[in-house]
């Protein structure tokens, strides 16, 4: 048959006459597969084996590509063979499914489906889905591009555009007010392959939030991506985070609603250049389009003063207002294009501990709660309403596998820490409150839902305020005013001042372009980075200009970043260690461009965790060479049990990183690393060195083994290089080190992209669990 939407894997019923499939559909088996041996190999080769883990079709299976006339008349047909095992049965299978008749969904047989109806219904009971009664999808529009679209591809991924919070709305004709709403965030994209839902932070939620699929699917056009928030609204129609944690820990699809509010791509186009304004009328005629069910809305903004609103919404009730820029761009990050004002207190904090029920019950009597002041947690107070029964016993039950034997928050009064059960900071929860008290502790807090799409070292304090969001001073003689922050300028909540500096002339990127690529990057560096003492290359005034490597900083230079004081010759010294995206911004806003991290952790500077050679080509030697190298290294260290991972330099090089378990001291991994370069060079001296000396490294390439001693460094993964064209040091997986790659193409423009449509090559880094052997030490010579 044809391929189908994904969406048919959870849908049962009875399709009407004259529909496509009409019939009665059941859901058999439903489990997981197993691929054995190399699935994507299997599947080019047209013999895929795999194992199914369902409740009734278990053991051995092939898919075999079917050749002949299929192939000829380019069908991609295939046979499916159950293998000779255990899970076998006697003849074609036809008694297993006569045999079992219920479905693995709704338990239900098929004389129970039959006689639900004519129309599709959930594969859940008790759920209802209005994929069941759309229309087809309406077949595309043809339409003209909008002012400042431009052809591109459909992303996987887009980071949202957030706002800065203020206190009150602007006024002023450039600004639209919508009312904010009380859900998750989400991005939705849909092409051929169907509709996926992502959150904030790029997690597929597409199956808890699968009533909306059809619906999504329903929209006339062949390709789009939209910005939104899935919501559940209460009985007054007001968006209700309580009723949507409710819903999903419910399973209860019924009342999902997405309010769509940008179009970031339509059919082909790119539209992230083109003006709000434009962007949503798109989006309005595409929703208009569409099969009309509730499930998909339109978030219409309100031209009003942001006053009148902002008034409005608190009479009403509501969370409160998002104003923005009509005239502005989408960018992702923190912007003072996009501001919000609460009519309410309301923020999230991280759960740290939790008391029990005065009178004994099995559910949690209030939380404990904390934000994050750089790696410091510090104490909120406590959170006793807002509770209903079941989210009490669910809260208990997640915080008591977190259990920790002390405090791991600060600043908790005396008086406050009695009774209290301490757990590992790892759930963040919303809390709304009257205000802050003078201790900085929350008055009148009540909870209101779990936040699942959130990381919990990115909860701090939110202060409004600090934005200048009024339009600026247009009057050409007022040339005295000081310059303000600019409304795009603010990353990760840092104010990028001179975000307009040029720091690559060749590229034109500027000061903010950096800022914004390290938030884009920080969620796959930062763990990288995380408790290491850092050597720094700032450019004050951009690569043109004068660059300098800077380790120590004192306590005025950077405050709000964590410091790690190290003994050297010259006495204590700071280095500076990072923790979160903020602090990469950080970074860039004080004009620091490349990061080079030490190859062991804060918590003790005596035991390196990784092993770095360094692949450094003199200009005439050929990519392909350096290519092959890499290959032959990798391979030398896995015949030593030894697991490499591979990233490109920002230059002409290979970096191969080995991880390594925190047991040998630096002069042991220093005395490995510069062995195993000898035996490289002593096995082709015309080809390799180990010296150092740049007169002796001519035609060769130089296996640099001298980043693996204490307070060496090497440039961190996704690091951008102070170099013409702003090059990424960027991690590969070993297929793509071939002599087909081409390392300039991973740069400051183009690598926020590459990591949103591929895996991170080295996810399996921190799995590793490896160290360097006697065998392998024998191997390079050094004998015990």
């Amino acid at each position: 048959m044809e391929d189908h939407p994904l969406a048919y894997g959870s849908f049962e019923g009875t399709i009407p006459a004259g529909q496509y499939g009409a019939g009665t559909v059941m859901v058999w088996d439903q489990g997981t597969w197993e691929p054995i041996g190399d699935g994507r190999k299997g599947y080019v080769e047209g013999k895929l084996k795999f194992l199914l883990h369902g409740q009734h079709l278990k053991g051995g299976w092939t898919l075999v590509r079917m050749r002949g006339r299929s192939q000829e008349e380019r069908r991609d047909n295939w046979l499916l063979i159950k293998e000779r095992d255990r899970f076998a049965l006697p003849g074609n299978g036809d008694a297993l499914v006569q045999d079992v008749d219920e479905s693995a969904l709704s338990r239900k047989t098929m004389e129970q489906l039959e006689r639900s109806g004519g129309q599709w219904i959930s594969s859940r009971p008790a759920r209802t889905n209005e994929a069941a009664t759309l229309p087809k999808k309406r077949a595309a529009r043809a339409r003209a591009p909008i002012p400042g679209a431009r052809r591109g591809a459909l992303e996987d991924f887009v980071p949202p555009q957030l706002a800065t919070p203020i206190a009150r709305p602007p006024n002023g004709e450039n600004w639209l007010h919508e009312i904010k709403l009380d859900g998750y965030r989400i991005y939705c994209r849909r092409d051929a392959r169907g509709a996926r839902l992502l959150t904030r932070t790029g997690q597929d939620w597409t199956e808890r939030f699968r009533r909306l699929i059809g619906p999504l699917e329903a929209l006339p056009a062949d390709a789009f991506a939209l910005d939104g928030e899935v919501v559940v609204p209460d009985e007054k129609g007001h968006s209700s985070f309580g009723a949507l944690q409710e819903a999903l820990s419910a399973d209860d699809q019924r009342r999902l609603t997405l309010f769509a509010f940008d179009l970031l791509h339509l059919d082909g186009y790119d539209l992230r250049n083109a003006a709000l304004v434009d962007r949503k009328q798109a989006l309005r005629e595409l929703i208009e389009g569409g099969s009309g069910v509730g499930s998909i809305r339109y978030s219409d903004h309100i031209d009003a003063t942001g006053e009148e609103v902002f008034r409005r919404a608190s009479e009403l009730g509501l969370e409160g207002v998002v104003s923005k820029q009509k005239d502005r761009p989408y960018r992702s990050g923190r912007t003072a294009d996009w501001v919000k004002s609460k009519c309410h207190a309301r923020q999230e904090f991280v759960i740290v501990g939790f008391t029990l029920q005065k009178k004994g019950g099995p559910g949690i009597g209030a939380l404990v709660v904390g934000y994050f002041v750089n790696d410091r947690l510090i104490y909120a107070g406590r959170v006793g309403t807002g509770f209903t029964h079941e989210t009490s016993l669910d809260l208990r039950a997640r915080l008591e596998p977190l259990r920790a034997a002390r405090a791991l928050v600060e600043q908790v009064p005396p008086e406050m820490r009695s009774g209290v059960y301490w757990v590992k900071p790892e759930l963040v929860c919303d809390v709304e409150f009257l205000s802050w008290t003078r201790d900085n502790v929350l008055r009148q807090p009540s909870f209101q839902g779990l936040r699942e799409d959130k990381n919990p070292r990115d909860v701090v304090r939110e202060r409004t305020g600090a934005v200048e969001v009024q339009d600026p001073v247009r009057k050409s003689d007022d040339r005295k005013a000081p310059p303000a922050v600019g409304r795009d300028s603010i990353v990760a909540g840092i104010a990028i001042t001179h975000a307009t500096r040029v720091i690559f002339p060749d590229t034109g990127a500027t000061k903010l372009d950096v800022a914004r690529y390290y938030e884009a990057v920080a969620d796959l560096m930062v763990p990288h980075l995380r408790e290491r003492p850092l050597s720094l290359l700032r450019c004050p005034e951009g690569v043109a200009g004068t660059c300098f490597f800077q380790k120590h900083f004192g306590r005025t230079e950077l405050p709000s970043l964590s410091r790690l004081s190290v003994q050297e010759r010259k006495g204590k010294m700071d280095y500076l260690v990072l923790h979160r995206a903020s602090d990469l911004v950080e970074l860039a806003q004080y004009g620091i461009i490349e990061l080079h991290p030490w190859g062991c952790r804060a918590d003790d500077l005596e035991r390196p965790d990784q092993l770095i050679f360094d692949l450094d080509p003199d200009p005439s030697v050929a990519w392909a060479t350096v290519v092959d190298t890499a290959l032959a290294l990798r391979q030398h260290l896995a015949d030593m049990d030894l697991v490499s991972f591979a990233k490109t330099t920002g230059g002409k090089g290979l970096h191969v990183v080995v991880p390594l378990q925190r047991e040998a001291s630096w002069d042991m991994v220093k005395e490995f690393a510069r062995a195993f370069a000898e035996s490289v060079v002593e096995a082709a001296p015309s080809m390799f060195t180990a010296n150092p000396l740049k007169r002796l490294r001519k035609g060769k390439i130089f296996i640099d083994y001298l980043r693996n001693d204490k307070g060496s460094t090497a440039v961190a993964p996704y690091s951008v290089r102070a170099r013409e064209g702003a090059p990424v040091s960027m991690p590969m997986p070993w297929e793509e080190i071939t002599k087909k790659l081409a390392p300039g193409r991973f740069a400051l423009r183009t690598v926020p992209a590459l990591i949103s449509n591929r895996a991170d090559p080295w996810r399996d880094m921190a799995k590793v669990r490896q160290h360097i052997t006697a065998r392998a030490r024998r191997a390079v010579g050094i004998n015990e």
